[in-house]
């Protein structure tokens, strides 16, 4: 048996909290159930965490994974039976933790009793909710099904942060690696090389030419490594100034997706998070039109984003999806065959959703490739670099000693 946390509401509507034991978390929710508990959030005793925070006081800032259980428990509460203002108020208590959430759920909870719709309320919030999010919640409110919508949202808000921490987190070890590299050649040429110069200077004797290269950029660096880290830091500027306009950032967008491997994961990432976007956005009510207005903004590839805004012109024309997409020769032709069933066969949204599962799948299959090239491609430069300096510096020392015998 394991010892769970729990926080639920009783059947008057109060937050509750406590310990219970159970085989494992399904069964515990089931003994809660029995015992007239809306269970809101179950973790082991040792993690005990709501709305994201550990529940010893920790404050910050809304992150998408805040926003995220903030819109899954509020679907939990309103799929019970809840009205809206009383499921307000619970997570504002259970949310005391952290004042930030406290208060913007405060302010939500005050504008939905003067009779604001949660979706003006949300929007009202210094752009904390995107439009993708409040058009949902718009959808649900005229739909009235509010809380399937937000139970919706909070899957599709899931997959694409999993999505999002999948890439981040497979380029952890590589810049890990790439950094440790560089700054290890640095340090043996500024600082392990010196140590041998002044012995090799005293013998008197030409040095081999692989010893002559290592030690004359030895000497460069240590009198111009600020010439080094300006360039780079010159480099990063020239690059953030580029990707900072549009115009620049279009061009190099172009160029990432024409790039072997590279261009693929992006091409991969942006198709996984249109078509989910867009499936969950006309699964609601909303109409396609608007959706692509919505999806556009959610691309970060301008690429691609400029080929949507003129998808979303020709469909204003008549054209079916298939269609306005065939022209632009972005998605690739599994996609666009799916795009086209699903049209004939009216379950369109179905078909985006179907499609998103699968380039996530094709997405995490080209980082582990990436990462399969990049790590031992990584490992052997390092190794034939530091071995080249420690066989030029081995040479040297023999043609010293050859000279003393």
């Amino acid at each position: 048996m394991t010892l769970f946390f729990y926080q639920a509401v009783n059947s008057a509507g109060e937050t509750v909290e406590g310990e219970q034991e159970a085989i494992d978390e399904i069964h515990c929710v089931q003994q809660l159930q029995q015992d007239g508990y809306i269970p809101l959030r179950i973790k082991p005793a040792k993690s005990q965490t709501f709305l994201g925070f550990q529940l010893n006081g920790q404050r910050g800032k809304l992150s998408t994974k805040h926003i995220v259980l903030f819109t899954g428990e509020l679907a939990t509460l309103l799929e019970s039976g809840l009205p809206l203002d009383r499921s307000l108020f619970v997570l504002m208590d259970l949310a005391s933790d952290n004042e930030n959430l406290t208060k913007l759920i405060g302010r939500v909870l005050e504008k939905v009793k003067s009779g604001v719709s949660l979706a003006d309320a949300l929007e009202q919030q210094s752009g904390v909710f995107s439009k993708f999010y409040l058009n949902m919640i718009r959808a649900g409110e005229a739909g009235g099904n509010l809380g399937e919508v937000l139970s919706r949202l909070a899957t599709y808000l899931e997959s694409s942060q999993e999505l999002k921490d999948t890439v981040s987190t497979a380029l952890i070890y590589p810049t890990i690696l790439l950094v440790m590299s560089l700054a290890s050649l640095f340090i043996m040429l500024t600082f392990v090389v010196p140590q041998f110069s002044e012995m090799f200077a005293s013998a008197g004797k030409a040095l081999p030419l692989s010893t002559q290269m290592v030690v004359g950029l030895a000497n460069w660096l240590q009198q111009y490594w600020w010439a080094v880290i300006g360039s780079m830091v010159g480099v990063m500027g020239y690059f953030n100034a580029q990707l900072g306009s549009k115009d620049t950032k279009r061009i190099w967008d172009e160029r990432w997706l024409r790039l072997p491997l590279v261009g693929e994961m992006i091409l991969n990432k942006e198709i996984a998070n249109v078509t989910r976007t867009l499936g969950t956005l006309l699964g609601n009510g909303v109409s396609i039109l608007s959706a692509f207005m919505i999806v556009r903004e959610t691309v970060d590839n301008l690429h691609i984003a400029d080929a949507l805004d003129d998808t979303g012109e020709q469909i204003k024309q008549g054209k079916t999806l298939f269609d306005a997409l065939e022209q632009k020769s972005i998605f690739p032709k599994m996609a666009m065959q799916m795009i086209k069933m699903g049209e004939e066969t009216g379950h369109l949204e179905e078909m985006l959703l179907r499609i998103a599962t699968i380039y996530d799948k094709q997405l995490r299959v080209s980082i582990t490739r990436m990462l399969a090239l990049l790590e031992p491609a990584l490992i052997i430069t390092l190794g034939i670099m530091i071995a080249g300096i420690i066989v030029s510096i081995l040479l040297a020392i023999l043609s010293v000693n050859d000279l003393a015998v």
